[in-house]
């Protein structure tokens, strides 16, 4: 079992990688930490393009007080060279570490393992973790090397008896200010947004980000159809044609409940962000289509809750698969 205080700082580099999202894309969204002493003497994120990567940039900021430190960094530091720099095994076996803590192991066959075994083969102690917040941090990436395909978020918004509006289709507004900000920084960490035919006809919805600061940081549009995207808008015919948005790494779908289903239905659905209001409808769209309403939040059958929040008035569940194994 990891020490409790190495967990608490790759808790910490793992908060940090968000900084790098979506601008590192396509490389993972890295970060690390060097620590001597208690003092954080640097700190890096993958930049935007993917370089220089996480573990340059904390090097760089730690200079020669790197000698003797211990490197926290959520991902297994690469093992290959490429035509812009060495790779982050050499740079970081040369810096004079006394320890390195990787919160996973990188399943790009490039490295896999190869960057561990650099740094031990020079004397550096190094711990392997399989790390929770690290592995999330890396969602995106790990999901792609994986299943070949963006990792995808389904977010909704409910009443408190589970629908998404009236049966008769208008546009309502359901959740509060806070917490329709807090969605617009969830765009602003994925590279894709989809939406379903549906809901572009009726809602026409701009599914950028309108937050201070953060405006560049809009993904691309898709569109679940069959038909034609309009201009400016990508097309997916189907829940599998997510796999075609590679190299992206993180997929956003914002419904509506058709679009949701089909995710849902597909096996699609990496993490589901339920955000419910403290008002009921009293009859609408059932949130999950055929599968049902989300009374209260609640998931569709086969996924677990792994996070709840107060946002202003309404009320954020977060859900992902549940694991199942061989009996």
């Amino acid at each position: 079992m990891l020490p409790a205080d190495d967990a608490r700082w790759l808790d910490a580099t793992a908060a940090l990688a968000i900084r790098a999202r979506p601008a590192s894309a396509p490389n993972p969204a890295v970060a690390a930490i060097i620590l001597k002493s208690g003092i954080v003497l640097g700190r890096g994120w993958t930049a935007a393009s993917g370089r220089p990567h996480a573990e340059a940039a904390a090097l760089k900021q730690a200079g020669q007080a790197a000698r003797g430190a211990t490197m926290y960094v959520t991902l297994e530091p690469c093992a290959h060279r490429s035509e812009r720099g060495p790779s982050c095994a050499e740079i970081t076996a040369e810096a004079g570490l006394a320890r390195v803590v990787i919160g996973c192991t990188d399943p790009d066959l490039r490295t896999n393992g190869k960057g561990i075994q650099h740094l031990r083969d020079i004397g550096i102690a190094v711990e392997v973790a399989d790390h929770a917040a690290s592995r999330a941090s890396l969602a995106g990436f790990l999901t792609r090397e994986d299943k070949q395909r963006p990792h995808v978020t389904l977010k909704l918004a409910v009443s408190a008896d589970g629908f998404i509006g009236p049966t008769s289709g208008a546009p309502v507004t359901i959740t509060g200010d806070a917490a329709r900000a807090h969605v617009h920084r969830q765009r602003a960490l994925a590279e894709a947004i989809v939406v379903g035919g549906a809901t572009l006809r009726n809602d026409a919805p701009r599914l950028d980000v309108r937050l201070p600061g953060l405006e560049d940081r809009s993904p691309k549009r898709f569109v679940l159809t069959r038909g034609e995207a309009p201009e400016g808008w990508g097309k997916l015919a189907s829940p599998q044609d997510v796999a075609s948005l590679l190299p992206m790494q993180f997929c956003y779908v914002e419904g509506g409940a058709a679009t949701a289903e089909a995710f849902l239905s597909a096996g699609l659905v990496d993490e589901l962000h339920v955000y419910c209001a403290p008002h009921s409808l009293g009859r609408g769209i059932p949130a999950y289509g055929n599968l049902g309403p989300a009374a209260e939040g609640a998931p569709p059958p086969g996924f677990s809750r792994v996070d709840q929040r107060r946002i202003g008035g309404d009320t954020l569940s977060i859900y992902r698969p549940e694991i199942t194994g061989e009996s």
